[in-house]
């Protein structure tokens, strides 16, 4: 049974596709929980948020019964009639910051896109309980409720009551464009020669639309106009939700926020062409194609 969200577009990102049910109504019926636990079940474990791979490629599932005792099953939905869990660890203190991963990476670069996918809705609602086990209202414990995809400060242990579900962070991700050229930059963090599409996170009380334009003046010092979604892509990271645009520029000089953007330029066409061949006198390197920016720039060749 394939999953209701699947094939809603032409472009298809990576981190999208997943063929499972999230089957909400599993979620919040103690007693259809639990007739979903048995040793037919699935059950995927992380290791500091990387998944374990077959020589395949491929997840690495287990059976539900070699849950550890000191782990809770967050519910991930049906693939057809075999329910699929991961497994929440017990709390070991506060995790620290993450650093690049190069054999993480190389894992997601070569995973198949369903399971991709679907590792990608695992590792985030995973992250965000290894992060939330507090009330953000009141500071008491909380308890994992609607099979993991909620928590509750519950009154009878001192709460206040209040339930907070995982959360979503939106990311604009956009290319601007003028005279034919496309504006790319790299931070100090890629690769040398790395280029890829300017992003920055939506701000509370802003639309997409003016999201693009703030974050390409604040890093670029460039105004747009005419903002056109393109596509979007969940990116675990720990819990982003990345929405590709692209705008139009009249004016195409650029001041940048060197704390941002290490470099960024205009290119054109054929630039882009050599890049995303990976041609090796390139102007530049492409994105992976794991990330959307791949997406966004063959998109824009494509249009």
């Amino acid at each position: 049974m394939s999953s209701p969200a699947a094939a809603l577009t032409a472009i298809s990102p990576y981190m999208t596709g997943a063929t499972i049910q999230r089957a909400d109504h599993i979620r919040t019926d103690p007693d259809a929980l639990a007739q979903h636990m048995h040793w037919r079940a699935k059950l995927l474990k992380l290791d500091n948020l990387a998944p374990g791979i077959t020589p395949e490629g491929g997840l690495l599932w287990q059976s539900l019964g070699e849950l550890e005792a000191d782990e809770e099953p967050l519910f991930l939905g049906l693939d057809g009639e075999t329910p699929y869990f991961v497994a929440l660890p017990a709390p070991s203190g506060p995790r620290g910051v993450e650093h690049y991963n190069p054999h993480l990476w190389q894992a997601v670069a070569h995973m198949p896109r369903e399971q991709l996918a679907l590792y990608g809705a695992a590792r985030s609602l995973v992250d965000w309980h290894q992060r939330h086990g507090f009330c953000a209202v009141c500071g008491t414990p909380t308890k994992i409720s609607k099979a993991g995809w909620a928590r509750h400060c519950d009154k009878d242990d001192g709460g206040c009551g209040a339930e907070h579900f995982p959360r979503v962070d939106p990311v604009a991700i956009m290319l601007a464009e003028h005279d034919g050229k496309i504006l790319l930059g790299r931070q100090p963090r890629f690769p040398a020669k790395r280029f890829s599409a300017l992003a920055g996170f939506i701000e509370p009380g802003e639309s997409i639309e003016e999201g693009v334009a703030r974050e390409l003046f604040e890093e670029a010092g460039i105004t747009v106009h005419n903002v056109r979604y393109v596509t979007s892509q969940p990116w675990p990271f720990p819990s982003s939700l990345m929405i590709a645009c692209i705008a139009d520029c009249d004016h195409p000089k650029l001041t940048l926020d060197t704390t941002e953007i290490e470099e960024a330029d205009w290119f054109d066409r054929d630039q882009v062409v050599a890049a995303m061949r990976g041609d090796k006198d390139a102007a530049f390197i492409a994105p992976p194609p794991f990330a959307v920016a791949y997406d966004l720039l063959k998109y824009w060749l494509d249009k």
